[in-house]
């Protein structure tokens, strides 16, 4: 898409814009990186950015860097009203997301997966599988590993499996991936979107730019999802295939029957696995496993193939994860359930009487489903962070306490469970009031739990 006569600038210089700097310098590509956070907070990215011979400017050398650029790469994390991208647009430059990037180099087809939920695990699920097929392939985006890094490395013909989330997809032009995922859609982010619609048309874009060629596969039970199988205008332009329970559509398309997944199509039924053969948790992490199977069977995995990923696939880090086991009492963590439906489904997916850990900085979301699930599911909770009371006006039921900190919750978590109990960090929020980031806060909460003492005394917090 660039070349040695143009000159780009990347704006924010998280690791999706470092990543870009990497790849763009590789190809002979001018680049300026701009970001605007405090000079001694980007210390590091600025040697990093000076050894690849990008200069790193703040706000006051934007405009002259806007002047000399032909082209801009947006970081996921930076809105597109933000100040920095509405003077490169009113330059007339183009600016496009890091996933659009990487799909102008990449050298084979992709899989892109989005969704408000279960985007990692099934994107790192597909992979598997496709491995387990045979079927060389590459696996990046916004599980966390840049996707234009993982599409430059990517050999001819390899398939690229690409988490993209609804940040990502803003700024897509001709993005269009051979096989798209849509996972879900329900509430997260409505502190960037001034609606659900908004929300929902940006996750949208996922299959704007495919063709007949092409093959979209959805949630058939999901509400928004299912707007898409009966609107009277077709918004999806290309083949859909189905999963779910209401995947009742003509073609290929994966069913939950009782414990059993059932793959149909026209003219036949196979039995693919029993839900009870999954090393994944709940109901959620079901569907998420059918949705990777469609797309593996739609990029060429035979079935036997895909039935022996699924039973052998093992949950991610931080996401449903039991952390330690001691006293009979089980420490889960699912830190990567930033959105209230995201601990609901926790929730469902956890046997036993569970206390949780919930709370965090909200994104406008409604608490309202969080707390109704944890006066069902909990027998008590243990919140922290900014939401906090806001998460704890909607709980009635079971005991409510408030923790300065994780350290403290897990302490409180420690003295109230019992053998047969399960403690489950799964916040419903984002981590950014205390923490860098979700891993950051799961790998903190295991490192709590797993210095937990007999007599429910916390060592690490004593």
């Amino acid at each position: 898409m660039y070349g040695a006569h143009d000159s780009v600038i990347i704006i924010g210089v998280g690791r999706s814009g470092m990543a870009t700097a990497k790849v763009l310098r590789e190809r002979g590509v001018g680049v300026v990186a701009y970001d605007d956070a405090p000079s001694e907070r980007l210390g590091m990215q600025r040697e990093e950015l000076a050894a690849l011979g990008v200069p790193l400017v703040g706000p006051q050398e934007l405009p002259s860097a806007v002047r000399a650029a032909t082209g801009a790469v947006v970081s996921p994390g930076v809105p597109l009203t933000h100040p920095a991208v509405r003077a490169v647009q009113a330059a007339g430059v183009a600016v496009i997301s890091e996933i659009e990037l990487a799909y102008t180099i990449a050298r084979g087809p992709l899989i892109a997966v989005t969704g408000s939920k279960g985007k990692s695990t099934t994107t790192a699920l597909i992979g598997h599988l496709l491995t387990e097929a045979g079927l060389t392939n590459r696996v990046g985006g916004n599980i966390g590993n840049p996707l234009v890094i993982e599409a430059a490395a990517a050999p001819h013909g390899a398939w690229i499996v690409a988490e993209v989330s609804s940040f990502q997809l803003e700024s897509i032009r001709t993005f269009a991936p051979r096989i798209s995922v849509l996972l879900n859609i329900t509430e997260d982010h409505l502190d960037r979107y001034p609606s659900m619609e908004e929300y929902a048309e940006a996750k949208y874009r996922i299959f704007a730019n495919q063709s007949r060629g092409d093959v979209f596969i959805g949630n058939a039970d999901d509400a928004y999802c299912a707007l898409l199988r009966t609107g009277k205008t077709r918004r999806v332009p290309c083949p859909a295939a189905w999963f779910g329970t209401n995947a009742s559509d003509r073609g290929l398309r994966l069913v939950r029957l009782g414990d059993i997944l059932v793959v149909r199509d026209r003219r036949r039924e196979v039995p693919l696995v029993s839900v009870s053969d999954l090393r994944l948790r709940g109901t959620h992490n079901v569907a998420n496993a059918m949705a990777a199977a469609l797309a593996a069977l739609h990029a060429g995995a035979p079935l036997e193939a895909v039935r022996r990923g699924l039973t052998t696939f093992a949950p991610l880090p931080h996401r449903l994860a039991t952390v330690h086991v001691a006293d009979g009492v089980t420490w889960i963590d699912d830190s990567k359930a930033t959105n209230p439906a995201a601990t609901v489904a926790a929730l469902e997916a956890v046997d036993g009487p569970v206390i949780l850990i919930a709370g965090g900085r909200s994104k406008k979301t409604d608490f309202r489903p969080l707390g109704h699930a944890a006066a069902r599911r909990a027998k008590r909770v243990i919140l922290i962070g900014e939401a906090a009371r806001d998460i704890g006006l909607h709980i009635d039921g079971p005991p409510v306490q408030y923790a300065r900190d994780l350290e403290e919750a897990v302490s409180a978590a420690a003295a109230a469970a019992v053998a047969g109990d399960a403690v489950l960090l799964s916040p419903g929020c984002a981590s950014f009031d205390m923490f860098e980031s979700a891993e950051q806060r799961g790998e903190r909460f295991a490192v709590l739990a797993r210095s937990t003492g007999a007599g429910g005394r916390n060592v690490a917090a004593s």
